[in-house]
């Protein structure tokens, strides 16, 4: 009974922490791509139905963000650009301005990007960073244990061709990061190992789940496994 307290309180603590943020510095949200019809729609349980699971979640997390901070915080996004103008083609949609939309109705900045390399290239330079400080990190997409994969089975069914290691973290400058900064990948499995690798990296800690998450139509992500929590 003990330990299952212990485990409630640490839910309820990271809940609590997904809601708050330092007030100063740049909030980056990473997103990533969504997967194509032609390699999930004969699978028992598809992923992204819809074009835009990931991309509504950092909007309701942007929504959050500017509800809570000052209106002239920045929060920038870093989405993968490949997935989307590949799903563009299959869904007869111009999903590259829909997504620039939102940039526009929440007054914040999108960088597209195709290989990791870039987003480790702008949290390291993308801003002074004595000057402007990463006071927020969160992704959202398709990941495992080990890696954020920003076009899972968008190229190769059930694979993917560009992603982030968690070998890679010993690249980002942990210099560049606010005191308080808040971390979390809202993706699969990140807390099985990544989150250790991110801690070792960076000094900080990134909150990531035990077992899968689901993206919702209009909430954040939840944890679906049977036995799945957020840790960091």
């Amino acid at each position: 009974m003990k330990q299952l307290l212990v485990i409630f309180s640490l839910s309820l603590a990271l809940s609590a922490r997904a809601f708050s943020a330092p007030a100063a510095g740049e909030y980056i949200f990473l997103v990533g791509g969504p997967s194509m019809h032609q390699w999930e729609k004969y699978k028992t349980q598809p992923h992204d139905h819809w074009w835009a699971n990931f991309v509504h979640a950092a909007r309701i997390r942007t929504e959050q963000f500017r509800s809570q901070l000052s209106p002239d915080v920045k929060i920038t996004w870093l989405v993968y650009k490949q997935g989307y103008v590949d799903r563009a083609e299959q869904d007869h949609q111009d999903l590259i301005s829909l997504i620039n939309s939102v940039g526009e109705k929440y007054h914040f900045d999108i960088i597209y990007f195709n290989k990791g390399d870039e987003v480790i290239d702008y949290l390291n330079n993308g801003q002074p960073r004595d000057q402007l400080k990463v006071a927020g990190f969160e992704y959202f997409g398709h990941s495992n244990r080990a890696c954020f994969m920003f076009d899972y089975s968008n190229n190769i069914d059930s694979a993917c061709k560009s992603w982030l290691h968690e070998n890679d973290f010993t690249r980002i400058n942990r210099k560049i990061f606010a005191r308080r900064a808040f971390i979390k990948s809202w993706g699969c499995h990140t807390g099985e190992s990544m989150s250790k690798k991110w801690h070792a990296a960076t000094g900080l800690s990134m909150v990531g789940a035990i077992g899968k998450t689901q993206f919702m139509n209009d909430e954040l992500p939840i944890l679906t496994s049977a036995n799945g929590k957020w840790v960091y």
